[in-house]
């Protein structure tokens, strides 16, 4: 079969050609258009994604750490509550027979009481004392001519206080016979 083609009908052909080459350029941009769109997102997204899994990994840093933190603070109230324990019976069992408190004299004067000799020579370091101090039995002079003095007293139940654990020697009265 042999088919006439008129120069009307060719001309048709052509402009629906020209038609279709139309429509497949827009629908091609509307492709491309939507392609880039969607890459776009992709990118947002990743970025998105990104942030929170770095955020996740700051807060999971800062969640750690403030667990040592508390770790710490709990071990640290514990210690600290034990110590209360003991020192509240200590407290309530009062002080026994022969227990001995040191008093720190600064020029003769009472500075500071504590529960041992050591706990006193550490704390004069914090007043100007060499820490490598090496501290002697006082001689009889008075305490004032000291410029820090350790003095230990001993629990006598006999008489519901603390006396001097060194008395010092007594000295004979003048005229006396």
């Amino acid at each position: 079969m042999i088919r006439l083609v008129t120069a009307d009908r060719l001309r048709r052909l052509r402009e629906d050609a020209d038609q279709a080459r139309t429509d497949a350029r827009t629908v091609q941009e509307q492709a491309n258009a939507a392609w880039s769109q969607h890459i776009r997102e992709l990118y947002a997204v990743t970025d998105r994604a990104e942030r929170a899994e770095a955020a996740t990994s700051e807060v999971g840093s800062i969640l750690a750490r403030a667990m040592e933190q508390l770790s710490a603070t709990e071990q640290e109230l514990l210690l600290k509550a034990i110590e209360t324990r003991r020192l509240r019976t200590e407290l309530e069992a009062g002080p026994g027979e022969g227990s001995t408190l040191t008093v720190l004299l600064h020029h003769g004067e009472p500075h500071t009481i504590y529960a041992s000799r050591e706990d006193a020579h550490a704390d004069t370091a914090t007043h100007g004392m060499p820490v490598d101090h090496v501290w002697r039995r006082c001689d009889e002079r008075p305490a004032a001519a000291f410029t820090w003095r350790c003095e230990a007293f001993i629990y006598d139940a006999a008489s519901r206080g603390f006396r001097r654990a060194q008395m010092p020697a007594p000295r004979p009265v003048e005229g006396a016979a």
